[in-house]
């Protein structure tokens, strides 16, 4: 019989260095990044630095297809809620905008000018501001951070009009952190500035989901063992909870090019993303 023990918080969430090559990313994202958006804008096909809040880094970037938008996805972007903006993964819209759909990617403001229920607040802001845009059904995803935060605003405290919730189709988080309690025995603990009760407060498995929730907890399966778990976690407690739930163990996929799949309108994660 083994039993398991994590004796290192900080090697547990570390993405770059276990990963062959990880120190790629995340500058590999930003030249296709930049491709896409400067193709989208020849077309006219870009909003771009689109106000939602008074902070600096409220802004999001807008992507519209050909033709009338058949809804709303909104991308929110992981960094462990302290680093990188919207400016890293405009690429990662172009699966769901061939298939119809406009795609909001917004920044927000980082840890440690602000605590993470705050960035929660401000998500739900970027959200409602991109409904106003755009009609017809909404789509969240988000990776790491971002699936922590798209699964927050489906829970019962979420910080979203109830306009908007009414509208929210499906939800999906890539690799997300579902659970803040572990995060506070990392280093990274001393910029994210979090407690126990904001722990409490803001980790959606400890959180109701909305009645009607659906979301799904994709991950990959070469992903740290930590990520892994979490993403098995929410699905877990939520299925308990009454959501209707999908655990998705990605095969040959990491941290980084597990979002590869978005580029591809086929590719099963945007099809699932776009289902229902």
């Amino acid at each position: 019989m083994i039993y398991h023990r994590i004796a290192d918080w900080n090697d547990a969430y570390s993405n770059g260095i276990n990963i062959p090559h990880g120190d790629r990313w995340p500058a590999a994202w930003v030249e296709p990044a930049a491709t896409f958006r400067a193709a989208m804008q020849a077309q006219n096909r870009a909003r771009l630095d689109l106000v939602y809040g008074d902070q600096p880094r409220n802004r999001f970037d807008l992507f519209l297809p050909e033709g009338t938008p058949k809804g709303l996805v909104v991308f929110v972007h992981g960094g462990f809620w302290m680093a990188l903006d919207k400016s890293y993964w405009s690429h990662l819209a172009a699966g769901a905008v061939a298939q119809g759909h406009a795609v909001a990617i917004p920044s927000y403001t980082l840890c440690p000018d602000i605590r993470i229920g705050g960035i929660v607040k401000e998500i739900g802001a970027a959200i409602d501001a991109a409904a106003a845009e755009i009609d017809g059904p909404i789509r969240l995803i988000g990776h790491s951070a971002g699936g922590h935060l798209v699964s927050r605003m489906i829970c019962t405290t979420s910080p979203l009009s109830p306009s908007t919730s009414a509208r929210i189709l499906n939800v999906v988080s890539v690799s997300g952190l579902h659970d803040l309690r572990p995060l506070m025995a990392t280093t990274i603990y001393a910029v994210l500035g979090i407690d126990a009760e904001e722990a409490n407060n803001e980790s959606p498995v400890l959180l109701e989901p909305k009645q009607g929730a659906r979301i799904a907890c994709w991950v990959g399966a070469a992903e740290r063992s930590e990520f892994v778990r979490q993403n098995a976690l929410l699905a877990n407690i939520w299925t308990g909870l009454g959501a209707t739930t999908l655990i998705v163990e990605q095969p040959d996929r990491h941290h980084f090019n597990i979002l590869d799949g978005l580029i591809d309108p086929t590719h099963a994660l945007t099809q699932t993303l776009l289902t229902g």
